[in-house]
């Protein structure tokens, strides 16, 4: 099968749209399909088609939300390129820039079209309105949303439970919803495959003594992510146990705020503010934690907390659909309500190794349903009902003008 992904994110671009596209094109080229991936570059003015790798950039501009460029909705120059991949099925993974230009493609040249929602944008409407005209422009983006994938796409891919009851319920979607996990490369998380010396190393970088029990956070530094409540948990936590420390990994626009927010309550080096971490050093900040902590309502699925599983971190998540159906309460992780619950268990965590162990090992467990190889395979049925679905719409088609036609004279 010859398959265009579409996505405004990409690597060296990190964020979880990007890791997934990269992921599934790599998935995808395991099992012998062609992959194209159409992004945006880093450049205003400038395309560029890496031939070996099959990844076309479009031309893109800043638009003020974090690294997010908007490329060209229709690159007149570059339709005959990608006209002569002559694709079977487009997959778009955004649904503005790069998707609106997916679903020119897909109508110019009668392809069918999947589509994988990735974003609660309701969730971050606050970067544009800044507060004001906050409810008119969620009705925007839900209108926008709804359109877009109602009308356009053939087929739904949705990661979670959570968002197939919003496109059910609120957006009272009609066509098909697929709920398929996104997957991810779990065996590079995996404790076998973490030189532990590099282990070693970051501890020996970040000050990490032995008697540290260490909380970690992987993720943008952002409103909707709620790291806020993370360190204000923090002071609490101190205040039974000194050894308790929470190491932050990532950035973004509330990166000072935080930082700040720590120094007030006289956290010291409690709380370590580590930055961005490349892709590749990533699975090591997993061996460092003892526990992986989020109170993040806004996740569509949360990668992150996979990738904590596959490394034997026992995952500590507050009470949302998105973590539904992969962390299991008692089982292979907690799930906590509030403030209250989330100190008592981190504190139960850090007194009963025992108990920590056995989550750890369910949450490696767990997470290996989660690999990358499993996921394309479930994309790949979408893929085949969708060209099917498409086929059967042409022949509709034509049968309806025959009709017409024999009608007409």
């Amino acid at each position: 099968m010859r398959i265009g992904l579409f996505t405004d994110s990409y690597p060296p671009y990190i964020n979880g749209v990007s890791t997934s596209v990269a992921m599934l094109k790599k998935a995808l080229e395991k099992q012998g399909h062609t992959v194209y991936v159409v992004t945006v570059s880093s450049h205003a003015l400038k395309y560029e088609y890496d031939e070996k790798e099959k990844i076309l950039k479009i031309p893109g501009i800043p638009v003020g939300i974090y690294d997010y460029r908007l490329s060209r909705i229709y690159p007149i120059s570059m339709i005959n390129k990608m006209k002569n991949w002559k694709l079977d099925v487009i997959h778009s993974h955004t649904e503005f820039g790069i998707g609106i230009l997916a679903r020119i493609f897909a109508k110019q040249f009668n392809l069918p079209l999947v589509h994988t929602y990735h974003t609660l944008y309701e969730d971050y409407t606050h970067y544009i309105t800044h507060g004001y005209f906050d409810k008119s422009s969620k009705k925007i983006v839900e209108y926008l949303t709804k359109f877009y994938c109602d009308k356009t796409a053939h087929e739904l891919i949705v990661p979670t439970n959570k968002i197939y009851k919003l496109f059910k319920e609120k957006y009272e979607f009609t066509k098909n919803i697929h709920i398929i996990p996104t997957g991810i490369e779990v065996e590079r998380f995996f404790v076998e495959n973490v030189d532990k010396k590099d282990v070693e190393l970051l501890r020996k970088k970040l000050n990490i003594k032995r008697k540290d029990f260490i909380i970690l956070f992987v993720g943008r530094l952002a409103e909707e992510k709620n790291v806020e409540f993370l360190i204000k948990a923090e002071k609490k936590l101190l205040e039974q146990n000194n050894n308790i420390r929470l190491l932050i990994v990532g950035d973004g626009p509330d990166k000072e705020k935080y930082e700040e927010l720590a120094k007030s309550l006289d956290l010291g080096d409690r709380v370590i503010f580590n930055g961005k971490a490349a892709w590749e050093e990533i699975p090591v900040y997993y061996h460092v934690a003892d526990l992986f902590a989020t109170a993040s309502t806004s996740e569509t699925q949360g990668l992150t907390v996979i990738e904590a599983m596959a490394s034997g971190t026992t995952p500590l998540c507050i009470r949302d659909e998105s973590f539904v159906g992969t962390v299991t309460d008692e089982l292979n992780g907690r799930i906590f309500d509030t403030e209250k619950e989330y100190i008592e268990e981190v504190l139960e965590l850090v007194n009963d190794n025992n108990l920590r162990a056995r989550f750890n090992q369910q949450a490696r467990i767990q997470a290996e349903h989660c690999s990358s190889k499993a996921y394309a395979t479930r994309v790949l049925e979408v893929y085949e009902r969708a060209i099917k679905d498409k086929e059967a719409e042409y022949r509709y088609g034509i049968i309806s003008k025959i009709i017409k036609k024999v009608k007409g004279e």
